[in-house]
């Protein structure tokens, strides 16, 4: 205490030492507590990924499943007699590699030389194929029968086992894909069509653990908890819990509400993270829905292992504290001392002056004294210092801003790749999907010989229909593909047409290729209207807007609208059906962009139809006011 009153070097390295103190300590804390969040939510970004990955490859079973079983009930339908089913159904597992077993079991009474019930089973035993025609047992009450049928379409059941004691045989257990079979050309007294039976293909649950084991978590002790609609568990560590346990099983609900909580969002098909305590440890839990059933999936991560980085910190943080104060404490003292040597200097040579040392001279202040050489030297120190910081600050900024463009072009980079893989594997499925069926079709047409005309002319008009949507496709991709090279035809406007009659083409178009459509043209301009534009480019536009109508709306309430103005003609296409959402119109005319990625189409119909009409000079619109449909306003300059 005696040397802070006494010394202006303690005094001011101490005060100094006490202000910096709490700046370093709040500095470290804060980028302490700072990092547990960005560790958190690294964790967390990490276990979605997985988790996508995962279901990835879950849905690629699945739909590997739903699409043997679609692509055969129109064969099965076709020849439902009891010398084609047994060979049916082998054909259906012999051609799908991933495809454990399937059943195809005859409504009651359906062939009366064979009884009330016929079912047959096909199923493979490791490289052979069994198929037998089953004892008769009352399989209408099951599940993968009455679930499909009251349902009228395909479905994802509930998986069967037959043991009830110990536990569940996974290789002997299997996950069902239902379809009812129709006869398309017979219908009851219902008005209804006659129901022939229920074809169930199953995938076996070996396969799904290995798509969910083949993605590893990061963290040990994390792992994959898999629900059915029903809260049973599909998937756990603990294998007797499968299908005979739920999340609700064996815990206390004011105890465990948390694991209550996520259980009820997988179960009502929710997606999210939570935190909750299970089995005594803290725990991140990601959890996603399966798309095309009421199953869900969810990734579990200890808060210990996320965290054991972050607590091995702790030590490093610690240890920097201590050294850190005593850097500091040591630099104040030097900085200071630094300092207010010169007024030492001077202090001491007062001192001396009063006692008695009066011919020593004391400096002046213009500049010969050490305070104005200190003061002088200050200002040249700053001066240079200024400079120096200033040029650092120019190359720092400079650099700053080449990092933040580096920055940005990587990640358009990123983007560019991720939108690039996505449009590439849209395409892949949109275009092989009608491939697969043509080929298909073909294939009927090669092997069988007594199809009669009607049944010749259902497979031509889809082989129509899928090679016309194939060619819509292809001639979308060539006109996004357009370096530029017919921008300069586009811009010919040459072309006089009768609005009237491109009308009319349009409308027989449409109706060509989806019969039974009825489009409605409503004229209030002369046959003898023209304008001079492109045949092409305005032709596009308006087949494409008919088309979206056509397959998006009722089918019957589909308006074609012609006005004109003293400089322009505008065409109105209008329809009654579901319309669009908000979210959906902001992405209306953005390339790549679909209401969902199941939706058939490659995203580009609109963007181009926009793209046709602006090289005309036109605007096309949508009309946010309509709220019965969707409404598209074509204007062209006459």
């Amino acid at each position: 205490m005696y040397r802070l009153r006494k010394s202006l070097l303690s005094k001011l390295s101490t005060g100094i030492t006490l202000m910096a103190i709490p700046i370093f300590v709040l500095s470290l804390g804060a980028l302490f507590l700072q990092s547990r969040y960005f560790i958190r939510q690294e964790a967390s970004d990490h276990a979605r990924s997985l988790l996508d990955a995962t279901m990835h490859r879950i849905k690629k079973y699945m739909l590997a499943t739903e699409m043997a079983t679609n692509a055969n009930t129109w064969f099965i339908e076709h020849n439902f007699q009891p010398d084609s089913l047994l060979v049916l159904s082998r054909r259906i597992v012999m051609l799908n590699g991933n495809t454990n077993s399937c059943t195809i079991s005859a409504a009651p009474d359906i062939f009366p030389q064979c009884g009330r019930y016929f079912s047959v089973y096909s199923v493979r035993r490791g490289d052979t194929i069994a198929s037998i025609r089953e004892q008769n047992y009352e399989y209408f009450d099951r599940q993968w029968y009455k679930t499909p049928v009251a349902q009228g379409d395909g479905c994802w059941v509930e998986p069967v086992f037959e043991h009830t004691e110990g536990e569940v045989r996974t290789d002997e257990t299997v996950l069902s894909y239902c379809k009812p079979l129709y006869d398309r050309n017979q219908t009851g007294p219902d008005g209804k069509k006659r129901l022939l039976g229920v074809v169930c293909v199953d995938l076996s649950f070996p396969i799904l653990t290995e798509a969910i084991n083949a993605g590893e978590p990061e963290y040990p002790g994390s792992y994959y908890i898999m629900l059915g609609g029903n809260g049973h568990y599909f998937y756990h560590p603990d294998s007797k819990r499968l299908l005979r346990k739920t999340y609700a099983s064996d815990i206390d609900p004011k105890a465990h509400a948390d694991i209550l909580a996520i259980g009820h969002e997988m179960v009502t098909g929710k997606e999210g993270h939570m935190h909750a305590q299970i089995n005594g440890e803290k725990c991140h839990v990601v959890y996603r829905s399966l798309p095309s059933s009421k199953w869900s999936i969810a990734l579990v991560s200890p808060d210990s292992e996320i965290l054991h980085s972050y607590n091995q910190l702790t030590y490093i943080i610690i240890a920097l504290i201590v050294i850190g104060l005593a850097i500091i404490l040591w630099l104040c003292r030097r900085a200071v001392g630094h300092a207010v040597r010169p007024v030492s200097y001077l202090v001491g040579m007062s001192k001396q002056i009063s006692e008695g040392h009066y011919d020593l001279e004391i400096p002046r202040t213009s500049r010969e004294d050490a305070i104005g050489q200190l003061q002088n030297s200050f200002a040249t120190m700053q001066q240079s210092i200024e400079e120096r910081i200033s040029s650092i600050q120019q190359a720092s900024e400079e650099t700053k801003r080449r990092n933040e463009e580096l920055v940005t072009a990587m990640q358009m980079a990123k983007e560019g790749v991720r939108q690039k893989n996505i449009f590439i594997q849209n395409v892949s499925h949109q275009i092989r999907t009608p491939l697969n069926i043509i080929l298909g079709f073909a294939q009927i047409l090669r092997e069988s010989q007594d199809m009669d005309e009607k049944e010749l002319q259902e497979i031509r008009s889809m082989m129509n229909y899928n090679a016309f949507h194939l060619y819509r496709m292809v001639s979308m991709l060539f006109a996004s593909s357009d370096t530029g090279a017919s921008k300069a035809w586009k811009s010919q406007l040459t072309d006089q047409l009768f609005c009237n009659e491109l009308a009319r083409d349009s409308v027989r178009y449409i109706q060509d290729h989806f019969p039974g459509i009825e489009v409605h043209l409503e004229s209030e301009v002369p046959d003898s209207l023209q304008i001079v534009t492109n045949h092409l480019y305005l032709m596009r536009p308006l087949r494409e807007l008919l088309y979206n109508a056509a397959k998006y709306s009722d089918g019957q309430h589909i308006t074609l609208r012609i006005e004109q103005t003293e400089a322009s003609v505008r065409f109105t296409v209008e329809d009654v059906g579901p319309g669009l959402s908000a979210e959906s119109i902001d992405k209306l005319f953005k390339p790549f962009n679909k209401l969902d990625d199941l939706s058939e189409g490659l995203g580009l119909g609109l963007p181009l139809a926009r793209s046709h009409i602006l090289s005309l000079g036109g605007i096309l619109e949508y009309d946010d006011t309509y709220l019965e449909g969707c409404r598209f306003i074509v204007t062209m300059p006459k």
